[in-house]
């Protein structure tokens, strides 16, 4: 890896794929007819990453979610879309950040396209996940990860 001072810093998109998805629609045909109210929906979003080379990585970017509960269940969703990026000349004190929010934040709207086909194909129509903001989540993590080691 590069120390950061031989070159412009480099990201690079090299593939993005769907490694894993699942889409149940339980209550079909029930769930497709008109709703007296919006459906509760829920959404957790996790992402990962691996070294996968001496300059490349692969980012998993793992959504998860709902649209009703219990026997009021529309449809239920996983998706494990995956990205292969190329780092060079990045600090290696920026790594983490550039693999943990700015990797997911330009698959994003290929994940959101994904999910909206697959809900849209279920039925229902296209759901539009709002935009995430990684950077709040990784902030997250990161105090999480602080707290657990000041308690262990």
């Amino acid at each position: 890896m590069a120390d950061g001072n031989g070159g412009a810093p480099h990201l690079e998109a090299l593939a993005q794929y769907v490694k894993d998805l699942s889409f149940e629609n339980p209550n079909a045909p029930q769930s497709l007819r008109p709703q007296e109210t919006p459906p509760n929906i829920s959404i957790q979003v996790n992402v990962n990453s691996k070294p996968i080379g001496e300059d490349d990585y692969e980012i998993e970017l793992i959504l998860e979610g709902a649209a009703g509960e219990g026997d009021g269940m529309l449809f239920r969703f996983e998706l494990n879309f995956g990205g292969v990026f190329r780092l060079m000349n990045i600090p290696k004190e920026h790594i983490s950040q550039v693999l943990m929010i700015e990797c997911p934040r330009l698959m994003f709207p290929f994940a959101r396209a994904v999910l909206a086909n697959a809900v849209r194909d279920g039925g229902f129509p296209p759901f539009l996940l709002q935009p995430i903001d990684f950077g709040g989540l990784y902030q997250a993590r990161m105090q999480e990860l602080q707290r657990g080691g000041m308690n262990s």
